[in-house]
């Protein structure tokens, strides 16, 4: 049996890492098995589109190199792949459900259905709706007057559902506890649970894994499958990503709180943050699945390899921004020069320190400073971060290490000093700065940090970063020196 894996995506928001991970799982169980995986835009929910979203959401599969064999811009068999574009299909699931008694017309009011409500609930009893039994008379008044019905899906009673979840095991669902359920609204709209199944019994979908939130789903799907005579795929719900250190699902009603600690949610901050592609992949495959707990790292080849549902847990997994982060620290030490200027330069055009297209001069600039910054660069917006100050002719002082650093007596009488060192040391290369400021210190009778820490805040701003001598090489004699004109400058107006 060949395997054919989906994500269907609801275009109302951005992609959130829980739903990323699932993608992977689907992608990974396709290409584990020499299968398909099939991306398919699930927007039957216009008044909720984002037309936004559907663009970073191929972006994102594509920075994610999460190819797909089906779908959208690449086309296959089973088009369109937009549910918007797929009506006449819904169409006809509809008349073959209504011509074999399985939907009826349902023209109950939002007041009837409360009244039913109500008796449910005075009667200490869950709510089902069940089929308001008209008259022949009302339905043809209903029919006369043009009255808008939605079209539901009657609940068979008294039996038990079984599905073999292949995360969960056997889970069991009586039919009495759900109601009849509309899948077509008033206005026409298909609903999730009915166009979902039609568009997986169309596209061959042998495997759907998705998030647990779906489960409840479920049972009213096989009940759908049933009655369109069709096969059911195999279903594997696998469980949400947690809060960092907690079990607490994580929400995207509290993304200004996640950001405020540090914790990103959705695929496009991973982006515009400069991490690799290789190492959230990598990360997420690990998140709530097991191999080998002394493996960390895994190669795209080894997760297709190794993955299977069998190693998913059961449990939520929580997210842990620290170990991201370390996966990719090491994936940065990995990666080549030149990907590493690739990557960076982006981040050093948004911010106006280089031109698009780079110069050569840039370029040339920006694969020293990689080099300087060495595993210091973490993500590719570091390279802003920690380096801005190669790019720029004037600096912008960080305030603390202004005042730990500068702010002391003495201090703007060494800079002096050191100015005229920079102005006389020959030639300007790395060995011959490293033995210069250590002869001054020497000379001086001062502790070595007394004078690497000031000149290393008065010539690059900041109080951390690159080795000092590197700094100074690529800075260079002439800005350097005008930026301890530009320190001095500030230390007399205070």
């Amino acid at each position: 049996m060949t395997v054919r894996t989906r994500f269907a995506p609801s275009p109302t928001g951005y992609l959130h890492i829980g739903g990323v991970r699932t993608a992977l799982f689907n992608w990974l169980l396709a290409r584990h098995h020499g299968g398909q995986f099939i991306l398919r835009i699930d927007d039957t929910d216009q008044e909720r589109h984002v037309d936004e979203a559907v663009a970073k959401i191929l972006d994102g599969f594509r920075w994610l190199g999460l190819n797909w064999d089906e779908g959208p811009e690449v086309g296959g068999p089973h088009g369109p792949y937009y549910q918007s574009e797929r009506k006449d299909l819904y169409r006809t699931a509809v008349d073959k459900l209504v011509a074999d008694g399985k939907v009826y017309r349902d023209y109950s009011t939002d007041a009837e259905r409360e009244v039913d409500r109500e008796a449910a609930k005075k009667a200490k009893k869950a709510y089902r709706f069940r089929r308001i039994q008209y008259s022949d008379a009302d339905l043809a008044r209903f029919e006369a007057e043009g009255r808008p019905y939605a079209l539901r899906f009657e609940v068979p009673s008294g039996r038990t559902l079984v599905l073999n979840d292949l995360v969960k095991g056997e889970v069991r669902f009586d039919t009495d506890e759900i109601g009849d359920f509309v899948i077509v609204r008033p206005g026409g709209q298909p609903l999730y649970n009915f166009a979902s199944v039609v568009d997986d019994v169309e596209m061959q979908i042998t495997h759907v894994v998705r998030a647990e939130e779906h489960l409840s789903n479920t049972f009213p799907q096989l009940l759908i499958l049933e009655a369109l005579g069709a096969t059911p795929p195999a279903f594997a719900h696998v469980p949400y990503v947690a809060e960092p250190g907690s079990h607490a699902k994580m929400s995207k009603r509290k993304t200004e709180e996640y950001e405020k600690r540090g914790i990103l949610i959705f695929l496009h901050q991973y982006i515009e943050r400069g991490y690799l592609p290789d190492a959230l992949v990598n990360y997420l495959a690990r998140l709530g699945w097991s191999f080998d707990d002394s493996q960390e790292l895994f190669t795209r080849a080894e997760l297709i390899e190794k993955f299977s549902l069998e190693r998913v847990n059961s449990s939520p997994a929580s997210l842990d921004p620290d170990k991201l982060f370390w996966i990719e620290g090491e994936r940065m030490k990995e990666t080549p020069l030149d990907k590493k200027v690739a990557g960076a330069i982006p981040f050093l055009q948004a911010e106006k320190l280089v031109d698009d297209p780079i110069s050569d001069d840039d370029r040339a600039l920006l694969e020293a400073v990689i080099i300087a910054l060495g595993d210091r660069m973490k993500v590719f917006s570091d390279v802003v971060k920690l380096g801005r100050f190669f790019f720029e002719n004037q600096v912008t002082f960080d305030p603390d290490a202004v005042k730990k650093r500068l702010r002391k007596p003495g201090v703007p009488e060494m800079l002096r000093e050191l100015d005229t060192l920079l102005a006389e040391t020959e030639p300007y290369d790395l060995a011959t700065l490293e033995q210069a400021v250590h002869a001054y210190a020497e000379k001086t009778g001062r502790k070595m940090g007394d004078v690497v820490n000031p000149l290393r805040v008065a010539t690059t701003g900041q109080g951390v970063g690159p080795g000092l001598y590197d700094c100074l090489f690529l800075v260079g004699r002439d800005r350097c020196r005008a930026r301890i004109a530009q320190a001095l400058g500030m230390l007399e107006e205070a």
